[in-house]
Order: structure tokens, then sequence, then C-alpha cells
């Protein structure tokens, strides 16, 4: 039997933020990174809450990568303010944090849980919808997914506007993340009806609209429409799960400190290969090949056409196909025992199609080296 669940309330589109004022808001701690406190980004939810004539405060200490530490230190933080609301704003970071924080101080004082609200300002993690929440421990230089469906927000708002400052780079970044996202899903053992629909609709926004919010960060229909797909990919793995690709991306990511939806985006391609050996996974992989308008005589021919229309769309944001810092090169040498461990590891690794071994993690690493 499988299972299909939603949970969060998405509020979408420009002027989604508007729906925060009519929220009976007592006391809120807003969850971010020093950057849009710096920037001034945070009042579009702090004025709001002025407005309201709520009471908050701010735990901007979200780094990249979050910690393990730096999520006792919000907990800590909320304990002594005792919040009904918490509200992460920013990217996958600071939902993840925000989410995690929520969670974590909800079982460990016994109060009521506060209510979760997720904004995010960029469109990579989907972290609005998912019961995920990826933190770091860098004295073990590993990644654990933490998932627990009490982490799901009650709310997500999907606000194109919070997006338009979003950097080109950031941007390819995390749109590769979205597709990984996508592609991952769609190809799960665990994958239904309901999650192939958003799968496929998330994959075709990705390909049409990354190039364009790329190349101009003010067209707000492409902004608009990555952040959808980013919100569809999410509900698709959170119900789907995702694969190996995350799974090495995590180990690899720790390690060279690479943006997350670049590591995904380094490995997909090689990852998709390794999995057309399942049957199940090809013809999965066929269909994704016919939506994005490949060459599909044959199924093989379709999957080496849809690696190749991935690699088409890294080239087109600037992405490129292997590791260009030598010192990564390197170190992903030097470590590739440790990381071929912690990727076979890794929680989203389980869910993969075809089952891996140690020996062929580190093929997949050696062919972006």
């Amino acid at each position: 039997m499988n299972q299909f669940k939603l949970h969060t309330n998405v509020y979408l589109g420009r002027s989604a933020l508007e729906r925060l004022k009519e929220l009976p808001i007592r006391k809120a701690c807003v969850v971010c990174d020093p950057f849009l406190v710096q920037n001034g980004g945070v009042k579009k939810v702090t004025d709001p809450l002025d407005e309201m004539g709520a009471q908050w405060e701010l735990f901007d200490q979200v780094i990249p990568n979050p910690t393990v530490e730096l999520v006792s230190a919000g907990v800590a933080h909320i304990l002594e303010f005792r919040p009904d609301t918490v509200i992460a704003l920013g990217g996958g970071s600071a939902i993840d944090t925000g989410k995690a924080i929520s969670f974590i101080y909800t079982k460990s004082s016994g109060a009521a849980k506060p209510r979760c609200i997720a904004i995010p300002t960029t469109s990579g993690t989907g972290s609005e919808v998912t019961s995920f929440s990826v933190l770091s421990d860098p004295e073990a230089g590993a990644k654990y997914p933490l998932v627990d469906d009490a982490m799901l927000p009650e709310i997500a708002m999907l606000d194109p506007a919070l997006t338009i400052t979003v950097p080109s780079h950031v941007t390819a970044d995390t749109g590769m993340d979205v597709l990984t996202h996508a592609v991952e899903a769609y190809a799960s053992p665990a994958a239904t009806d309901f999650t192939d629909a958003l799968a496929e609709k998330a994959f075709a926004l990705v390909l049409e609209y990354l190039p364009r919010a790329f190349r101009d960060g003010q067209d707000c229909e492409a902004r608009e429409k990555l952040h959808s797909a980013s919100c569809m990919a999410g509900m698709a793995f959170n119900n789907a799960t995702l694969g190996l690709c995350h799974g090495m991306a995590h180990a690899m990511g720790e390690l060279l400190h690479l943006p997350h939806g670049r590591s995904n985006a380094l490995l997909l391609p090689h990852v998709i290969a390794f999995n057309s050996d399942d049957s199940g996974a090809k013809a999965k992989y066929a269909k994704l090949a016919r939506l994005a308008g490949c060459c599909c005589h044959t199924e093989q021919v379709a999957v080496q056409g849809l690696v190749r229309r991935i690699t088409g769309l890294m080239n087109e944001v600037g992405i490129a196909h292997r590791l260009t810092r030598e010192e990564d090169r390197t170190r992903l040498t030097q470590e590739m025992d440790r990381a071929s461990k912690l990727a076979l590891e890794d929680r989203c690794t389980a869910g993969n199609c075809r089952s891996a071994v140690p020996e062929q993690i580190k093929e997949i690493y050696q062919k972006i080296l």
C-alpha cells in the first residue's frame, strides 16, 4: 500500500506574504541568516509582525550547512522566549534550521509545538514542504538528514519577489537541486502517480525557466515558475524519497564545502547512467527524456539523450561538468574511501532504485575528478 501525505498550506504568487497578517501570531521567533538582517530583507516579515502588534525576536545566526551546535543554540534561544510561532526565512539552510529548532524545542521542553511558517528566498530545496532537515556535524565530518513528519511546516509562503535579488550562480545551483529532486523522486521505487505528476511538472518547469532566471534575475515569471517547481519537487520527494545522488552529494558537500545543488548537478548525469541498469529506472528516465524532447528510438538512446539534456542545461547556467578546483580534486581523491562510506550510510541512498557498493560509488566520484 502506498501513501501520499499533504500537510502544509501553501500560499503562492506575488503578495503571498500578505497572508502573514491574517494569522493569530502573538509571539514569533524569526530564524534567518545575518545577511537578511544587514540588507533589510528580514523587514518583509518583521514589519507585518509590528503592524499586527506581535512580539518577535530574531535568531539570525544561520550559516550554510547548519550544524547540530547551531540548532542547539536556537533551541536555547526560544526556550526563554517561548514563541507560539517560528518563522523560517531564507534558503534551505534557514528553513532546515527553523524546522529543527521547532521540532527539538517541542520534544525537549514538553511545550506546545509552535506554528512553523517557512518562507523560502531561493528556489531549490523544497524544504518548506518536507519533513527533512539536513544538519552537519563538523567533528564527524558528516551530514545527517533528520526526518520526522512533525517537522513539516504548517504554512509555506512562496512569494517570488523574495528571489529577485538572488545571484545568478545561486540561481543555477538551487535550480539544479530542484531538477535532481524531481529526477530522483521520479525514478524512486516508492514513486506513485501522485509523486510522478509533481516530479514531471517540476522537471519541465526547471528545463524551461532556469535558463531564463539565470540570464535575467528580474524575470518575474521565471522566478515564480521556479518557486513553484521547487515546492512541487519537494512534495514529490517527501513522499517518494530521494536516492544515491543526494547521498553522494551530502558526503561530498560536507568534505569539500560545495553548494549542495552544485554537488547534485555534478553527480546526477553519472548516477542516471548507473541507475539505468535497473529496468524500472531506465523506463522512467526514458519518459523524462521524451518530456524533454529527446530522441527516444530505444530506452537506452532515451537515457543518453536525457543525460545530454541535463549536461546541456548545466552549460547554459555555467556549471562545469567536473570539479574545477585542484584542492577539491585532491581532497576527494584522498578521502575517497570515507566519502564512499558516508554516501552509502546516508539515509537518502537507501531509497535509491539500484543498490550500490563502495567500489561503484567510488567509480562515480572518479568521473567528476
